[in-house]
């Protein structure tokens, strides 16, 4: 397969599935990028998930804490915003539109007998 291809198609969705990992609980992250990464298909880096975690929290779709840390650097976490919570269902409801029509364009068409 096509890597250049597959790649694009993760960037696409990419932040949709980042907002649903957020909206399950608070979390940092590492911790996106571990989740992301039981998901196949789905592994990335974290030079990929923190300029996506740190564009989304400027644009007002994620809610940031930083919490000090025993060992290291401070630990930022983030939850859904209002408005993230809205992006969520409009990518959501976006995401299940193009899940169908490109499930029934490679749906083998049906002949009727007339």
């Amino acid at each position: 397969m096509d890597s250049t291809w597959l790649s694009q198609m993760r960037k696409g969705v990419l932040e949709l599935c980042v907002l649903a990992i957020v909206d399950r609980e608070e979390t940092y992250g590492y911790a996106v990028v571990e989740q992301m990464g039981k998901t196949p298909g789905m592994e990335v880096t974290e030079s990929t998930i923190y300029p996506l975690l740190a564009r989304l929290s400027k644009d007002g779709l994620l809610k940031l804490r930083i919490e000090k840390s025993t060992s290291g650097p401070p630990r930022r976490y983030y939850s859904l915003s209002s408005n993230g919570k809205k992006r969520l269902r409009e990518l959501s409801n976006t995401w299940a539109t193009i899940v169908g029509s490109v499930s029934q364009l490679l749906a083998p068409q049906t002949v009727l007998a007339t």
